[in-house]
């Protein structure tokens, strides 16, 4: 059982889920009607947190749980738990100012590439204890 990876698994889909419906929320009030996706530089900004956070989410949740199941569940769920303080530093920069955003985007990439490193090393290292 990994309980601290779970944990960070729903943060981060709680923050993608706050995330939604903040967009829905911009929408309605700068009157972008679907399927139009500009129209209000506001909007346009809520719009790209919440792509930028599906794209990003894509590549953390399998490294998170890779890298909990072959390295650290603890180290895991740390690393996790500061990409999802840096996903809601970039949105709340990013709903200011997209030049607001970097220090959130900046800790996100920092931690997804420590994930892919460390899932990448685990993964062979076990493969290698397999094979020895």
């Amino acid at each position: 059982m990994y309980p601290w990876t779970a944990l960070v698994t729903v943060s981060a889909l709680l923050v993608y889920f706050v995330i939604t419906i903040n967009v829905g929320r911009a929408r309605a009030k700068h009157k972008v009607m679907p399927p139009a996706i500009s129209g209000n530089p506001e909007f346009e900004r809520a719009f790209r947190v919440q792509q930028n956070t599906a794209e990003q989410l894509i590549l953390f949740l399998p490294l998170l749980w890779i890298f909990s199941v072959f390295v650290s569940e603890i180290w895991g769920a740390v690393l996790g738990a500061i990409w999802v303080f840096g996903r809601i530093l970039y949105a709340w920069g990013y709903y200011q100012a997209a030049e607001k955003r970097m220090l959130g985007f900046g800790m996100g990439s920092l931690m997804t590439m420590a994930l892919l490193l460390g899932s990448l090393v685990g993964v062979v290292w076990n493969l290698y204890q397999k094979l020895t």
